[in-house]
């Protein structure tokens, strides 16, 4: 694939064109075919890290290649698995670059193509959200593809709150994730599917009502 010059965040008014647009059946690359999304889980490669709050994103990823007997694969930067949600081909990736560099394990997608399923601290714990652009919100792997790609991109947000008076954020996110936290992964796993049958609009009227 070639490589895909860096881009700078579009406005309100784009974003919401790319809402509309995202995976319509009308949308088809130049062979004619639709494109299939690639689900970004994000995350830190290795057993330390497994089940700290930053690898929520893993564990979305690894929840989906569960229920759609995905096998994973070592790719350039990347561990994949192809998967069918429903009537859609995807693709499930876990970058291996660290979180820090997520960007490089991506940087050959098209930003339109992703949905990027990550930690968010701005969001109560066990909370899960869909959004389309926006900014970094101090997330590092979120800051590395849109580094790369700019922030034409879904994502799926899994809160995992603030931490505690007198705890670093590194040592909050890179520490154990609380249960109510662990508990939000299937739910946030069916987001990405309702994400890739009925597009992000209808996935943020679903998913982002207060309850």
């Amino acid at each position: 694939m070639r490589m895909l010059p860096r881009r700078a965040p579009r406005d309100r008014t784009s974003r919401l064109r790319l809402v509309r647009a995202f995976f319509r059946a009308d949308e088809r690359n130049e062979g004619g075919s639709i494109r299939s999304p690639f689900v970004v889980g994000l995350g830190n490669p290795g057993r330390s890290y497994e089940r700290t709050r930053h690898n929520a994103g893993y564990l979305v990823a690894d929840e989906l290649a569960k229920r759609h007997d995905g096998s994973w694969r070592k790719r350039k930067k990347t561990e994949a698995a192809p998967v069918s949600l429903g009537l859609n081909d995807a693709t499930l990736l876990k970058p291996t670059t660290f979180m820090n560099n997520s960007g490089s394990a991506v940087s050959d997608y098209r930003p339109d193509d992703l949905i990027v399923v990550h930690d968010d601290l701005d969001l109560d714990a066990g909370t899960v959200r869909v959004k389309v652009g926006g900014g970094a919100g101090g997330h590092n792997g979120l800051r590395s593809i849109i580094g790369r790609l700019g922030n034409d991109f879904v994502r799926v947000r899994i809160g995992v709150g603030r931490p505690p008076v007198g705890m670093s954020v590194t040592d909050y996110v890179l520490s154990r994730m609380d249960s109510v936290v662990k508990d939000a992964i299937p739910k946030a796993a069916d987001a990405v599917e309702f994400i890739v049958e009925h597009g992000p609009a209808a996935a943020m009227n679903r998913f982002n009502v207060r309850t």
